[in-house]
């Protein structure tokens, strides 16, 4: 049985020739293109300075997540490993809760939670168990993921209902353009990979 650090023992690889570009690097592309992930890291914390000031654990945590999933999305992409497919798919789990617990107004609590100190909890709780199954099935994080992404389109929708700024509307709707775009690479992706590959052009992961 090879060790789950391996090269090419992940559950999923991408539309990508391995190592077309380089002896070590199994997706070159999807490899570089975690550059962002880095680049976003000071830039958040730059744009928000204010609000680093008012808020400095919420912003400091998901700005360091985001340089975590970039080590790790670079590591996975490197080997293709199994290992560094679940640090890839966890960290971005992770994010998401971060995100629910610092960010998700209280009117959106399940009826039994009473404060955001049990909403923590909760999520906590409910990503553990997420973490635990993804051992037993790491490509269910991927089904995962994608869920709470329409989770939090619907949440973003209740909330514009409320909302007359026109700037707010327009960076919702970008929001959503961007989504429905990275969605849409995603499954192309997965789905239509001999198309791609007939057409040599099979780096739509890596956009």
């Amino acid at each position: 049985m090879p060790s789950i650090f391996t090269y090419l023992t992940s559950e999923v690889d991408w539309c990508e020739g391995n190592f077309e570009h380089s002896a070590v690097i199994a997706e070159y592309y999807n490899t570089i293109s975690n550059v962002s992930f880095f680049l976003l890291f000071p830039i958040l914390l730059y744009l928000n300075h204010q609000y680093v000031q008012q808020r400095p654990l919420s912003a400091y945590s998901i700005s360091f997540m985001f340089l975590l999933i970039g080590i790790f999305s670079t590591y996975y992409h490197v080997t293709l490993s199994y290992v560094g497919q679940l640090l890839d798919e966890l960290s971005i789990l992770w994010t998401v809760a971060l995100t629910y617990t610092f960010w998700i107004p209280k009117r959106y609590f399940p009826g039994f939670i009473k404060d955001r100190t049990q909403f923590v909890w909760l999520v906590g709780f409910t990503t553990v168990v997420c973490t635990l199954m993804s051992f037993i099935k790491p490509t269910f994080n991927a089904y995962l993921l994608n869920s709470i992404s329409l989770h939090l389109l619907y949440l973003t929708r209740q909330e514009l209902k409320k909302c007359s700024n026109p700037r707010v509307h327009r960076i919702a709707a970008f929001m959503v353009m961007w989504w429905v775009l990275a969605i849409s690479c995603w499954l192309s992706d997965k789905w239509f990979c001999g198309f791609w590959q007939r057409i040599n052009f099979c780096y739509l992961h890596s956009f």
